[in-house]
């Protein structure tokens, strides 16, 4: 199946269903990165202790590969839910909406790279007779290594295109007149808080409060989404006006 009739049913849906499908796979999206974050890698990666955070992975096996799958879903649902905001806000700007799935896309090619390095450690710390050469301590010291390389690749490069990428929505929800303007407003200050990890220095100094629009924006716009959907006769009027 083309990619352009898998596209057909979200074109033909009313902006209406598109906005709370928007709402679902923002959800899902959403729900997913917490349980991974939560309960798998902060519960079971100690940061400054290779040993510890080996044995945590190892004897927590499945929780682990959970986690990987919980990676998968995730970056499967922003994709899902980065065609259907394009649609949604094409009548806004077309190519102010497509540069930001542009940059969606990049942030979320990333996300799935650099979890690649959440398997790492499951393939060092295994029985593999080729990895008898190296000591237990090199092997654990190692995983951690992938595991911290992950975490600089999402933050450094990630967490950068996907603050862009709200940035863009928050711009195109203020030039829309069939949502709330809070929102893009919520929306920007949560992108221009995610691009502050240009500078991984000042970001660390900020954290925990860098984190805080970007929850309140994506968590308000998801709920905005799924409960309310949008104006559709204004989504409509304005569509009308772009043309389209």
């Amino acid at each position: 199946m083309s990619a352009t009739v898998m596209m057909e049913p979200i074109a033909d849906a009313s902006p209406r269903l598109k906005a709370r499908m928007a709402g679902v796979f923002y959800l899902v999206t959403i729900l997913t990165r917490m349980f991974v974050e939560i309960f798998v890698r902060n519960r079971l990666v100690i940061s400054d202790d290779a040993a510890a955070t080996a044995t945590n992975i190892m004897a927590n096996e499945s929780l682990w590969w959970w986690g990987f799958a919980g990676d998968i879903v995730a970056f499967a649902s922003y994709i899902a839910l980065t065609a259907l905001l394009y649609e949604l806000f094409k009548p806004v700007n077309r190519s102010l909406s497509l540069v930001a799935a542009f940059f969606s896309l990049v942030a979320s090619a990333v996300q799935a790279i650099s979890s690649l390095f959440h398997l790492a450690p499951l393939f060092l710390l295994g029985s593999a007779r080729y990895l008898n050469v190296f000591k237990v301590e090199q092997l654990q010291a190692l995983a951690l290594v992938f595991l911290r390389l992950r975490v600089a690749a999402y933050h450094s490069i990630g967490l950068v295109f996907f603050g862009l990428y709200l940035l863009l929505v928050g711009i195109l929800i203020l030039r829309s007149t069939f949502l709330p303007r809070i929102l893009g407003v919520l929306m920007v200050l949560a992108g221009l808080s995610y691009v502050l990890f240009l500078s991984p220095a000042l970001a660390q100094s900020l954290q925990p409060y860098i984190l805080v629009f970007p929850g309140v924006g994506q968590i308000s716009l998801c709920l905005w989404l799924l409960v309310t959907g949008l104006n559709a006769q204004r989504w409509k009027e304005q569509a009308s006006a772009a043309g389209q």
